[in-house]
């Protein structure tokens, strides 16, 4: 039920892209949605994930990997998750590591519950179940909390600068993935890499040093998946209680 950006490579991984959100002729049977963009000023006629026809539609048009909002059709102001993108530059994946084992620190002591996976890249995605409860603009501002305190115990190597010029060599705290309309790598989905890699949800205790971006490719994916269930499930599940860790936060401020 998610609205699909594509990410198309007609010539494959190591040819040209482009991303496409608009499809003006699409067959009857792909399920789509019309939904105003104001950058645009008109409505755009997104692809919709429904089903495994629907994903074949997309790979035969080239699209490698899948990017669906954080909400779907029918509440697309109350995103299913919050996330935060740990988007390295110029620094190591122990680093990204590092950070991302921060953000669990802050995360249980505030009591927010927190599930990562592997962006398939170079870098970490950190979700947060929501159930679909709050706003967009309720979750951007829980995951802008949230960064703002890793970035205090992490100064060195993370930012929270939008502008790549002023964080170069730091791993940028992203929490403007959880505006309205914004897409990211779905769990899963594989990434345009020569290994082909995988974006891998995880358990935490698999969020160590030894871990690399490629550990998880097409060839290993669907046996991992056997071995471990699907590790995703619980972010879809019934969410935080934002007015309870407000509170703690507030709490545990000096």
């Amino acid at each position: 039920g998610r609205p699909l950006s594509m990410n198309r490579m007609p010539d494959g991984a190591a040819g040209p892209s482009f991303y496409q959100k608009n499809n003006e002729h699409l067959p009857d049977w792909v399920p789509h949605a019309d939904i105003f963009s104001d950058s645009n000023n008109a409505d755009l006629h997104w692809i919709v994930g429904d089903n495994l026809p629907t994903l074949l539609y997309m790979v035969q048009l080239g699209c490698i990997e899948i990017n669906p909002w954080n909400s779907r059709v029918g509440h697309l102001d109350n995103p299913d998750w919050i996330v935060i993108d740990l988007d390295p530059a110029g620094v190591t994946f122990e680093d990204v590591i590092t950070v991302a084992r921060t953000v669990k620190d802050v995360c249980d002591e505030w009591g927010i519950a927190v599930y990562p996976k592997t962006s398939g890249k170079t870098g970490i995605h950190i979700f947060i179940p929501t159930g679909a409860k709050y706003t967009s603009e309720q979750c951007r501002n829980l995951a802008h909390l949230i960064v703002l305190e890793v970035n205090k115990r992490q100064p060195k190597i993370t930012s929270v600068e939008r502008s790549p010029e002023k964080r170069k060599h730091r791993i940028y705290l992203d929490w403007l993935q959880n505006r309205q309309g914004q897409t990211l790598a779905a769990p899963y989905s594989v990434r345009p890499t020569p290994e082909a890699t995988v974006s891998m949800p995880l358990r935490w205790e698999e969020v160590k040093k030894s871990l690399k971006p490629t550990d998880f490719t097409i060839k290993n994916a669907l046996a991992r998946l056997k071995k471990t269930g699907d590790l995703w499930a619980p972010v879809l599940g019934k969410g935080i209680d934002m007015a309870k860790i407000l509170k703690k936060i507030e709490a545990a401020q000096p």
